[in-house]
């Protein structure tokens, strides 16, 4: 950095904080929500982070979307029938997801994803 460069950003914030800048900020108080981008590969995150921004979310994305919903539907289903159709639902989506990203995730990983998954919910029915 610029000589001097790091006194000046701070003597500004400073000044912002004082004259009350900072208050009541939008997400003040709430925890930082973090995107799992495990499953993209590091040189195609920053694209798909300006594609989403723009309303645009790759395939595969949408389908990992899908699944959490999917899964968070299941955990508080208490319907028996329901449960069993939303496990269809979710090892189609995982079947899509490994069809559409290959390279992102290995059958074997999904299949124990889908296992374990499978176990949970069992041990709570």
């Amino acid at each position: 950095m610029i000589p001097g460069y790091e006194k000046i950003v701070e003597e500004r914030i400073l000044k912002a904080q004082k004259n009350g800048d900072f208050d009541n900020l939008e997400g003040t108080g709430k925890p930082i929500h973090y995107e799992d981008e495990t499953g993209i590969p590091e040189d195609l995150r920053l694209a798909y982070k300006i594609l989403k921004n723009a309303g645009c979310i790759p395939p595969e994305l949408e389908t990992s979307r899908e699944i959490r919903q999917t899964e968070d539907l299941l955990k508080c289903q208490p319907d028996t029938k329901e449960k069993y159709r939303l496990m269809k639902k979710l090892n189609m989506l995982l079947r899509k997801r490994t069809i559409e990203a290959p390279a992102f995730a290995s059958v074997s990983v999904m299949e124990q994803y889908h296992q374990s998954l499978v176990d949970r919910i069992s041990k709570k029915a």
